[in-house]
């Protein structure tokens, strides 16, 4: 996962500029019915002209008040109580409002983290990146669209002169980033502040955005000011890296010399919760190192450390003192720090000594007979056009031909860009939509044959755990009545059985009886994710399909969940789908790996096969493109780098799906390749390699 860190900084040093920006002790609260929360408490950072600073931490911990803050964007009742916000050596609390304004609307940019929330959907492309020059520029409408087509180009859209006039739903996840990108972009400002502008795309999208960022900041000498809680991301972007916690820095430090030697423990524990940092060498698993409880109320007074509570290295000082940054090159505000290194550090970030890991087996077994077998599966949605007769227009090639088996307490994972199937896959394994072709078999039974009620018999045998837990349930309805449900549609036991049940399925996941009396918007991401959970054993199924179970969440709270997703599989003997675009959880979380593209499964294999050997480039791309916290020589591959948006599945390319591409394609590729080999299979008539045993391909023959 080549996008790491290394022997160097990855942009030039900006030490002896003069910051343009520079906050100072920034004091933040947005008032609330039940009181006054304290969003930020003495924030201090500072960015130079053409530097990248990097914020990170923990939903809640101020990393994104500290840009609205800085834009004048607080949502209602937030107001900067304290400190200075100095840009280009003025502060802007002390300006006129008018000037305010124009500095904010023209010398400072900001990307949000959705593009189609921060779009308006009812105005064209180019009128809203247009916008900003006739407010601030007194453009006219001519010059401002012509200016709009240039930035268009400028941040990689194709197409500008005809994308200007379309309407933001009819543009992908990257290229409406790439609008909001452009937007921030056309009055060329100094400070661009992006905050998760990465955080819904996929990896190889991610990547894009990330670099033209890096491009654009070099081109137009801008400071850039990188939100996010991707690790990886900040470790292979910027040059300096504030770590954010309750609303106060505790951290700050060049990137090379944070990652590789950190001295805060939450910036230690928040590095050990990545899959990444529990998958060894050979090939094993340690327990993800997870961080308890919740950071903490900011609405009450505190005391001591605002990490104690959660801190493996408390001491009893920590509970009545409040540590300050210490002034340095390395600043932390820790009072039993990660100990400094004697020596240069060339290595990852030296694993937690105690509490010691625990090693974890994936034992599935393999063989035994299938838990489900797919095979041939194909799903067409016919497409229509606009007007009132709806014309058809054809077919979308969602699934094509895909085939694989999952055995008991085997982990199957699949993994794609948006659009290449996973999810539809999903749903069609646990019943939700029916096949146009092909087999689902679940222990022995055709799912394709069934009608009414055997249907629904068989599906208590496998569930879905949703991406959005809290979309997947009824406000109205309190814990008790939700994980009821499921066992009342299926006339499972009697009332005081079914309360047993739900008490088991509590304690099996890992929360109160409490949580019973509750509604769903009362919980956190991942305690909802735990009641999600809960829901889908309530039927005691044999396969769990998982559709980006941990996607929305932190770090530290994805590996509590991925955890308890392992702990549970180990203790009932579960079989897992896990679907997600995220490529080093899934090589933690899978024993085997599907890679999609476009409908088609283009590799599979074992899951250190598939990440450390990959045979299919687009699959090479997948792994390439992934941040990484650590340098890995493994992980370095062939370089290989996919460019252009993915092609409509209503029109997919003939031959391989993949070719038009793929770096490496050629006259062949206008074929289609078949998926051949022994355990790990590939859909590549030009394979990275050849199988792991040795032995030539019915493909590599024929080329």
């Amino acid at each position: 996962m080549s996008e790491s860190i290394g022997p160097t900084t990855r942009h030039a040093s900006s030490a002896g500029s003069r910051p343009l920006l520079e906050l100072r002790d920034l004091d933040t609260d947005i008032a609330l019915r039940r009181g006054t929360v304290h969003a930020l408490d003495g924030v201090s950072l500072e960015v130079a002209p053409g530097q990248t600073l990097g914020i990170v931490g923990e939903s809640g911990s101020g990393k994104t008040m500290t840009a609205l803050s800085i834009m004048g964007l607080l949502p209602s009742g937030g107001r900067v109580a304290g400190g200075q916000i100095l840009f280009e050596g003025r502060d802007l609390r002390s300006l006129p409002p008018d000037e305010v304004r124009r500095i904010r609307g023209v010398r400072m940019g900001m990307v949000f983290q959705d593009p189609l929330t921060s779009l308006n959907p009812t105005m064209r492309i180019g009128a809203q990146v247009a916008e900003p020059l006739r407010v601030h520029e007194r453009v006219g409408r001519a010059e401002a669209r012509e200016r709009a087509v240039e930035i268009l180009r400028r941040v990689g859209m194709p197409r500008p002169e005809r994308i200007v006039d379309s309407y933001p739903h009819e543009l992908s996840g990257g290229m409406r980033q790439r609008v909001a990108i452009a937007m921030a972009l056309v009055c060329s400002p100094s400070l661009l502040i992006a905050d998760e502008p990465t955080t819904a795309l996929d990896v190889t999208t991610q990547r894009q955005i990330l670099e033209l960022i890096d491009d654009l900041r070099e081109e137009f000498g801008m400071a850039v000011i990188l939100v996010t809680h991707d690790l990886g991301v900040i470790a292979g972007r910027a040059d300096r890296v504030a770590v954010m916690y309750a609303g106060r820095v505790v951290e700050t430090a060049a990137t090379e010399q944070l990652f590789h030697a950190p001295r805060h423990r939450y910036t230690e524990a928040l590095m050990q919760a990545l899959p990444e940092s529990a998958i060894r060498e050979n090939g094993g698993h340690d327990r993800l190192n997870s961080i308890p409880g919740l950071p903490p109320d900011l609405s009450g007074p505190l005391t001591g450390c605002r990490f104690a509570p959660r801190c493996s290295y408390v001491g009893d000082d920590c509970r009545t003192t409040d540590p300050s940054l210490i002034p340095g090159a390395h600043q932390h505000a820790c009072l039993h720090p990660v100990p400094a290194p004697t020596g240069a550090v060339t290595g990852p970030v030296p694993a937690r000594t105690e509490p010691a890991a625990t090693p974890v087996t994936a034992a599935p077994e393999l063989a035994a007979a299938p838990v489900l077998s797919v095979r041939n599966l194909v799903k067409n949605y016919p497409a229509h056009g606009g007007g009132l007769l709806r014309r058809s227009a054809g077919q979308v090639s969602a699934v094509a031909d895909v085939s694989f088996e999952v055995r008991p307490g085997e982990t199957f994972g699949l993994v794609g860009e948006s659009g290449c199937g996973k999810s539809t896959v999903g749903r069609l394994s646990v019943g939700l939509e029916q096949p146009s072709a092909g087999q689902i078999v679940l222990d022995g039974t055709d799912l394709t044959d069934l009608t009414g009620r055997e249907r629904r018999r068989m599906h208590r045998q496998v569930q879905l755990m949703f991406q959005d837990s809290y979309a997947a349930m009824n406000p109205r309805m309190r814990v008790d009545a939700i994980l009821a449900e499921p066992l009342e549609i299926q006339k499972v036991g009697d009332g005081a059985a079914r309360q047993a049940r739900i008490a088991t399925l509590l304690d099996q996941v890992g929360l109160s009886r409490r949580a019973l009396e509750r509604y769903p918007h009362e919980f956190s991401g991942g305690q909802l994710q735990r009641i999600g959970l809960a829901r889908s054993l309530a039927l005691r199924p044999r396969l769990i399909v998982g559709d980006e179970p941990v996607s929305a969440l932190d770090v530290s709270i994805q590996a509590q969940v991925l955890n308890l997703m392992r702990d549970l599989q180990r203790e009932l003997g579960l079989a897992y789908i896990f679907i997600s675009h995220d490529l080093s959880v899934v090589d933690y979380m899978a024993d085997r790996i599907g890679v999609m593209y476009l409908g088609k499964l283009v590799e599979i294999g074992p899951a250190r096969d598939v990440v450390r050997a990959a045979r299919h480039p687009y699959t090479q791309a997948l792994v390439d493109a992934v941040p990484s916290i650590t340098p890995s020589s493994a992980a370095a591959g062939d370089g290989m780098t996919i460019r252009g948006e993915l092609p409509s599945a209503l029109d997919p390319p003939t031959g391989c799906r993949f070719r038009t591409r793929c770096p490496r394609a050629a006259q062949i590729c206008t074929t289609e390749p078949p998926l051949v080999g022994g355990l790990h299979q590939v859909a590549c008539h030009l394979p990275l390699r050849a199988e792991p045993s040795g032995t030539a391909t019915q493909t590599q023959a024929a080329v």
